[in-house]
């Protein structure tokens, strides 16, 4: 595939900004319309998945960012974390599940419905940026609400988190 100007940019913006963006704020830089950009990330996105590339675009809530292929996951993890693997605690699972499909959630709640503390899995999950604060309730001491983040939806492969299993079919197959 030879590369078109715009998608040149396009790459180049995306390659530049570490957050991801939405086809507004590409057309506003590239001064081009949001439908020639919508149609240009879309063929992008055919290209690295065709090619074999090692560079992989996505969306994520309606905003794209260049990722590296899931495929060469494991060299990178050689290189960033050459002396332990990191992976979360089952008490972190549980507390993720239970952010992921009641967000905004409190602390409370969550320690309600695993019916133990979760100060440690909290921290783990911000530190790994899985989730992050989503306001506070306004109710006797503010307790702060939790979502998860776009990190999140990057580490399960999920373009927004409309795309998590239905609670009941994990109900289905435990019958």
């Amino acid at each position: 595939m030879k590369y078109s100007s715009i998608q040149s940019s396009i790459e180049s913006l995306l390659f530049v900004y570490s957050d991801p963006l939405d086809e507004k704020e590409i057309a506003m830089a590239l001064d081009a319309k949001e439908e020639e950009i919508a149609r240009e990330l879309q063929s992008l996105m055919l290209h690295y998945e065709e090619s074999g590339s090692g560079i992989r675009l996505i969306k994520l809530n309606g905003k794209y960012q260049l990722v590296s292929n899931p495929l060469n996951a494991g060299c990178i993890r050689k290189l960033f974390m050459p002396s332990r693997r990191k992976s979360l605690t089952q008490a972190a699972l549980e507390t993720l599940a239970i952010i992921a499909y009641k967000q905004p959630v409190t602390k409370i709640e969550i320690e309600d419905i695993r019916g133990v503390k979760c100060d440690k899995p909290l921290k783990t999950l911000a530190d790994y940026s899985l989730i992050e604060e989503a306001g506070r309730l306004k109710k006797i001491g503010n307790p702060i609400q939790y979502r998860t983040t776009e990190e999140f939806l990057r580490v399960f492969g999920l373009e927004s988190i409309k795309e998590l299993p239905e609670l009941d079919s994990f109900k289905e197959q435990s019958e």
